[in-house]
């Protein structure tokens, strides 16, 4: 399967809602703060696959949006996300759905990037930041990761999109990563769901989360089940917006291991929302607190950029 198919707008940025939107958006996040909560992984792992379809790419699945979009409802959205993002034709509507249900182009440079690097995950404690699908984190437990989190914004994406597709890549079918030109050849596992059975395992090392950055951190600083701080934290597509930068910087504060590593993937600049990766790479030095190095540039379509940030 080529990345179009997950990524139907690769080269294009993130569609925000119209004015009305957006001012409403904005209004309601200045009147409440979206709560963090831990969602439980449930006991029959076959209902989670209930109603999926499944797609793959790079040797990944990943549950179809458009059967999404179709069967998501009532309690299964209590957020309402699907409904408006589908009504008013956006990625992302600030403070109401911030783009976790599509899979976004730097997500494929960061797994790439992966294998070039050689990047270890055996034994680390990752946490996947904003993220969406959570393929960035289904790959680090594939590699042999200790312990996985998965953060969204919207505890819909987490229970509709996120969780499924761990479930269905970590069955035991789910294999490790290969290099890129060993995906490429593999051939594509069938559209049906995997089956749950030996999904067990690899649930027990990861924890799921939604809510805003700042509120998630409290839970996991705060949590009856003491969070101790991430070798490496995984994120892409996060810095569209920069009204969202102060959050995301102190959230790296807060639960980074004083040795540990983050990537970030991002396209340079966002039309239409204003962020990108020059904008943060200064916020981040302004703030005097980390140190970043650009390790990889992509340049077909619009250029993309990806971050490694540590502690100074």
């Amino acid at each position: 399967k080529s990345r179009e198919t997950a990524d139907p707008a690769a080269d294009s940025s993130p569609k925000p809602a119209a004015d009305k939107h957006l001012n409403e958006a904005t209004l309601k996040k200045k009147l409440c703060v979206k709560a963090a909560k831990e969602h439980s992984i449930p006991e029959d792992l076959h209902k989670v696959l209930e109603n999926k379809a499944m797609d793959t790419v790079l040797d990944l699945s990943y549950v179809k949006l458009s059967v999404v979009e179709m069967t998501c409802s009532g309690d299964a959205d209590s957020e309402g996300i699907v409904s408006k993002s589908v009504s008013s034709h956006s990625d992302l509507i600030p403070g109401v759905y911030e783009g976790g249900l599509k899979i976004w182009e730097c997500t494929f440079d960061l797994v790439d990037y992966f294998s070039e690097a050689e990047i270890e995950f055996t034994n680390k404690t990752v946490l996947d930041l904003g993220c969406g699908a959570g393929l960035l984190g289904i790959v680090a437990l594939r590699g042999g990761a200790a312990r996985v989190h998965f953060q969204d914004y919207n505890s819909t994406v987490i229970d509709e999109i996120t969780l499924p597709n761990v479930v269905a890549n970590c069955g035991s079918e789910g294999r490790r990563m290969g290099s890129e030109k060993d995906r490429k050849a593999s051939k594509p596992p069938s559209k049906r769901p995997r089956k749950a059975e030996g999904s067990a395992d690899m649930l027990n090392r990861c924890r799921f989360f939604s809510g805003e950055w700042s509120q998630v951190s409290q839970l996991l600083l705060s949590s009856n089940k003491p969070c101790s701080k991430y070798d490496i934290i995984l994120t892409s597509e996060t810095i569209y917006n920069p009204d969202y930068y102060s959050a995301l910087h102190d959230t790296l504060a807060q639960l980074l291991d004083k040795n540990g590593c983050v990537y970030l993937a991002s396209k340079v600049h966002y039309f239409g929302v204003g962020g990108g990766v020059y904008l943060f790479e200064k916020f981040i030095e302004e703030k005097n607190v980390f140190r970043t190095s650009m390790v990889k540039t992509i340049d077909q379509g619009l250029q993309r950029c990806i971050m490694e940030i540590t502690f100074k």
